[in-house]
């Protein structure tokens, strides 16, 4: 049939739609065929139709395996072991053998292991059949096979495996779980009967070219060759001539693909020589025995499901039953979560006439606009308009702290995502197609992309940060050794559920309703209602809640709001639109990509006496909150520890990148990272454990910080001491040392780290909130506050706040949303101070509503809530109160260095322990224990959940989440498929989580700490413990002392900084 394509899951040709703008009217789905779902086992193999699915594929290989003579089994238990780490179960359920074959894929993590086994395939057109063999000719070009464009695959034959023939398959992934392969592989021996010679050797490996590849002249070099040390060593000279890569090659990563090549074919070579000295152990031929320290090698990746306890402080006895301030109740709205229940922006039901909105961004990261050309466009079906600057009828100017932002690009572009217009249309599918079809022209401009481009033409922000502390110069000249440094910390894509959503609907008299997932209410309508023309009261903000934030909408949720506001006007019907997950990583920006380098001066025993550091974070193309986020950079250059003269220096890059903006953590991890970069090298230096030299450097009470915030009823050694007993970390480390002594090519590390974050916005007017409670005359109460409700719990806690004051239960107590015509002006749900803030606001309304109620209480003693709230309403008396609260002496002024930018710390210490393969780079989180204060917690469950949501984040930041751009500034990483997120398997196998006892904040609601940033440098345990383990594996080659080891500690890293004879071979 004329432009149809074939394909019985097209998952591939989705991909194809949406981002090479394909078109497919017609889909031809094969999976009922029944010709193409045959199963057939066979004296020699099995025949499996090409429409079966994963799933059930799996199935009848694991009951043909248990059937078999375990001899015949290789080829079947190496798909086996790669069906395992497959997609994910969902895809697994609906994708099929055939799909797979025939899509191409150069990482298609099953060709390599047929192609090594010598299966099969049975093709079929209207001119008969024929079978192909799957073999080195097989993938004609990139996605292109040896089937004639007529034929059809309908099933694929498996050989068994012979006596003598061993098989087996491996791949390397940023992520175990549901992750594409960076490079993959099929191998198969046969030896002549009763020998260790090789009779036949086929290799097969995907991701190391445009295609599925065999290295022929390695296999055939090897052939009649002893399997000895003699072989591997020229199979691997030989690979690693043979599988050569250029450093232009798509996807990058050259030297770790290279050396994956190799390493994979060494765990191969001690496997077979594993099962040889099993099967044929009473024959001469074989000489050797692999070493037990070499074991570990061949076991394949597995990990045990995660577990763990949670610890924490119960109530006091006595505390009445209703009264549920420090009891774990669950999330209010979990059920609603759990069921998909819960309503977000785009679950809102469509409003009649309602439009759709899709936007235009550039292409290009610097230029100028020549010519916008929209006119095929508006011919497409169901399009109404195009929007651009002209049609802005206020200011197009916009911005959170400066107005150096556009709500549409007039002359310039300033980088690749910048808005230039939107198309408004009657669906989504037609305003997505008709934008791809706006034409842009331009006149390119030199960009700027990389901190070390912006160092290079000194493009920075101004002003340029400083902080300092007692003499640096002779601090450095006291110390018995100085060592220097750097690190780079990648930026984070926040990736929160729900993508940036609006929905503006117009009203009489200039008004405007919008509904926004957005942690910024009044900040949207500020913007909305400066880019409109109007003023502020016109605009009404709602948000019932938002599918996460983690900063990511405190600011740059208005690009789309202010965007779809001017549609809304233009055309006078509501306008939504939400952006697809990768227009919102394109657009939006993330975390601060980091750049930090150390001079530090200590003594032989560990103490740190100097230290002066730098930061370059990527800013990106404005301000945003960047010049914010470096003050907190600097805030933290110390991490937990007293340095006696101290000196920070931070630069803002202004680049061509999308602007990079809050992220929970606020420039704390970036900050406090590169301090345990030093202190870890510090401790190398002096021949010390790092846990040693961390806990001698501590923060003590009474300890005035570079900025001068004295260190007030300070629990970090409490925390500390704590961790090291909970975790059992002393005995831990000696059963770590001996684990490595037993194992050369798996190595096990730990690391405990602390953390301190301050809390509060660091410019005091920032610091105040409001809230709104109603009483209404059946006794039901109304809790509106400023804060957002983006999953983490505010709103739960709330109402645990007034359900005390006011004394009554809280199913009594509803919080509807968030909305600028209840409470206005509220600061942004951020800086970890919802809770603070708002908690104290609904205090406040709350005891002016108890205060009210008083004398009727006292009147009619033994009254009901209900009978105090009517005789109150008889009696005329308000049952309405408004709160406010604004946190006492906080902020700082950096010019004149002055002022408190905090009003406490939260403390938290974390020991964890990792297993890395030193092969592949592939790592696993064994164990880890978190210990944390957070005062008199106001609900454990919520935060506990939020420490642990917290620390994942950070496994993320610190192990898994790359940004890569190409040199023009384009992201590569667009989307779940390039961009790897934690998933469950992530997650420690033991996780213990300790909420520290008896330590009360008097600086907070009821006596509670801030939680939702704290925990997350946490994660950077993970890290170290990474290092740690690096360390051993780098001692076995004799290299030892400090070594750079940049974040994300990626497989590659990590694989790359395990030096040893593989990396060597492989940079010759």
């Amino acid at each position: 049939m004329q432009n149809s394509t074939l394909g019985a899951f097209c998952s591939s040709r989705c991909i194809e739609m949406k981002f090479k703008n394909k078109l497919y009217p017609v889909i031809l789905a094969p999976a009922f065929i029944p010709e193409m779902n045959i199963i057939c086992q066979k004296n020699d193999g099995i025949s499996l139709g090409a429409a079966c699915t994963l799933t059930r594929s799996t199935t009848v290989i694991q009951q043909v395996v248990a059937e078999l003579q375990d001899y015949q089994t290789e080829v079947l238990k190496a798909i086996l072991e790669q069906l395992q780490w497959f997609a994910g179960q969902q895809i697994r359920n609906v994708a099929t053998l055939g799909g797979n074959i025939m899509t191409a894929s150069p990482i298609s993590d099953l060709n390599p292991v047929y192609m090594a086994a010598g299966c099969k395939l049975h093709v079929a057109s209207k001119d008969g059949t024929r079978l192909l063999k799957m073999d080195e000719n097989f993938f004609r070009g990139y996605r292109k096979t040896a089937l004639e464009p007529h034929e059809i695959l309908l099933s694929i034959e498996i050989p068994y495996t012979r006596k003598g023939e061993y098989v087996a398959a491996y791949k390397q992934a940023t992520r175990r779980d549901d992750d594409i392969a960076i490079v993959n592989c099929g191998m198969k021996v046969y030896f002549k009967d009763g020998t260790n010679v090789v009779d036949e050797l086929k290799l097969s490996y995907g991701g190391m070219a445009a295609i599925t590849v065999m290295p022929k002249k390695t296999c055939q070099r090897l052939i009649g060759r002893e399997w000895n040390e003699n072989l591997l060593l020229e199979a691997c000279m030989q690979l690693a001539e043979e599988m050569t890569l250029s450093s232009s090659t798509p996807g990058g990563k050259v030297e770790f693909r290279r050396t994956l090549a190799v390493s994979f074919f060494f765990k191969f070579y001690l496997a077979v020589l594993k099962k040889l000295s099993q099967n044929i152990n009473n024959h001469n031929n074989v000489h050797e025995v692999i070493s037990t320290r070499y074991t570990s090698a061949t076991e394949p990746f597995c990990k045990d499901p995660s577990s763990g306890v949670q610890f924490f402080q119960a109530v006091p006895p006595g505390q009445y039953h209703e009264d549920l301030v420090g009891r774990p109740i669950m999330h209010l709205s979990a059920e609603r979560h759990t069921t998909g229940e819960a309503i977000y922006c785009d679950d809102i039901p469509h409003f009649e006439n309602e439009l759709y909105l899709a936007v235009v961004t550039s292409t290009k990261a610097h230029a100028k606009i020549i010519a916008i050309d929209a006119e095929e466009a508006l011919k497409m079906p169901g399009v109404i308009c195009f929007i651009s600057a002209k049609d802005v009828p206020g200011s197009n100017a916009t911005g959170h702290t400066v107005y150096d932002e556009t709500v549409f690009a007039e002359d310039l572009v300033t980088c690749v995502g910048h808005i230039i217009g939107a198309i408004v249309a009657d669906t989504q599918p037609h305003a997505q197609q008709a934008a791809k079809s706006v034409k842009i022209t331009y006149e390119e401009l030199k960009p700027i992309i990389t901190i070390q481009d912006a160092i290079e033409n000194q493009s920075f922000y101004q002003p340029i940060y400083k902080l300092e502390d007692g003499d640096v110069q002779r601090g450095f000249e006291e110390a018995d050794e100085i060592i220097e440094g750097e690190i780079y910390i990648g930026g984070q894509e926040h990736f929160y559920l729900e993508t940036q959503c609006t929905i503006a609907v117009p009203r009489e008299d200039g008004e405007m309703e919008l509904f926004v997932s957005t942690q910024d209410a009044a900040g949207t309508q500020t913007l909305v209602a400066k880019a409109l023309g109007v003023p502020a009261n016109r605009i009404i903000c709602r948000v019932k809640r938002i599918g996460g934030g983690f900063g990511g909408k405190e600011s740059r949720s208005t690009l789309l709001s202010t965007v779809v506001a001017v549609a809304a006007h233009k055309t006078h019907c509501p306008i939504r639109c939400m952006l697809d997950r990768d227009e919102d990583m394109l657009i939006t920006g993330g975390r601060h990509p980091c750049l930090g380098h150390y001079k530090v001066g200590f003594l032989m025993n560990g103490k740190v006496v100097s230290v002066d550091v730098t930061y370059y974070s990527n800013a990106g193309n404005s301000k945003d909150f960047s010049m914010s986020v470096m003050q907190r950079m600097l805030f933290h250059m110390d991490g937990t520890y007293k340095i006696a003269n101290i000196r920070g220096t931070g630069y803002a890059c202004k680049t061509n990148l999308p602007s990079n903006t809050a992220f929970r953590g606020f420039g704390v991890p970036q900050g406090m990272m590169l301090a345990e970069c030093w202190i870890n090298d510090v401790s190398l230096k002096c021949g010390l454990l790092a846990e040693a030299v961390r806990r001698m450097n501590l923060y003590s009470e009474g300890d005035l910080t570079p900025f001068g915030m004295k260190q007030e009823n300070i629990t970090l050694q409490r925390c500390w001491e704590e961790c090291v007993i909970k975790s059992n970390y002393h005995d831990r480390r000696k059963q770590i040392e001996e684990f490595n002594r037993q194992h050369r090519w798996k190595k096990r590390g730990m690391a405990i780290i602390p953390t301190q974050y301050g809390i509060g916005f660091t410019v005091s007017f920032m610091n105040q909130a409001g809230a709104l409670v109603h009483i209404y005359k059946d006794g039901s109460v109304l809790l509106t506050h400023g804060g957002t409700e983006m999953g983490q719990g505010l709103h739960t806690k709330m109402v645990q706040v007034a359900s005390r004051v006011l004394q009554i239960p809280t199913e009594k107590i509803f919080v509807s949303e968030t909305s600028t015509t209840t409470v206005p002006n509220a600061s942004p749900t951020a800086a970890s101070s919802g809770s603070d803030l708002n908690g104290m606001a609904v205090y406040n309304a709350c005891q002016i509503l108890s205060q009210r109620l008083e004398p009727f209480k006292q009147v009619n003693p033994k009254g009901t809530w209900e009978d105090w709230i009517a005789a109150a309403y008889f009696e005329r008396v308000s049952l309405s109160a408004t709160g406010f609260y604004k946190i006492p002496d906080i902020g700082y002024n950096f010019e004149k260095k002055e002022g408190q930018p905090y009003s406490y710390f939260t403390y938290g210490v974390a020991c964890s322990e990792v297993e890395i393969d030193c092969l592949t780079g592939d790592h696993k989180n064994l164990r880890t224990d978190i210990v944390m204060d957070l005062g008199n917690s106001l609900n454990p469950a919520i935060d506990i959940g939020q420490i642990e949501g917290a620390f994942v984040q950070g496994l993320g930041l610190f192990t898994l989440e790359e940004l890569q751009y190409s040199p023009h500034g384009s992201l590569y990483t667009r989307g779940p498929g390039m961009y790897k997120i934690p998933a469950a398997g992530d997650i420690p196998t033991e996780f213990n989580v300790y909420l520290l006892r008896d330590s009360p904040n008097n600086k907070a609601i009821y006596s509670s700490k801030a939680v939702g940033e704290p925990p997350l440098f946490l994660s950077a345990s993970v890290f170290f413990a990474i290092k740690d383990a690096i360390t051993f594996a780098r001692a076995e080659s004799g290299i030892k002392g400090s070594f750079r080891l940049d974040s994300p500690a990626t497989p590659e890293r990590i694989r790359l900084a395990c030096a040893d004879e593989f990396t060597t071979l492989v940079c010759i």
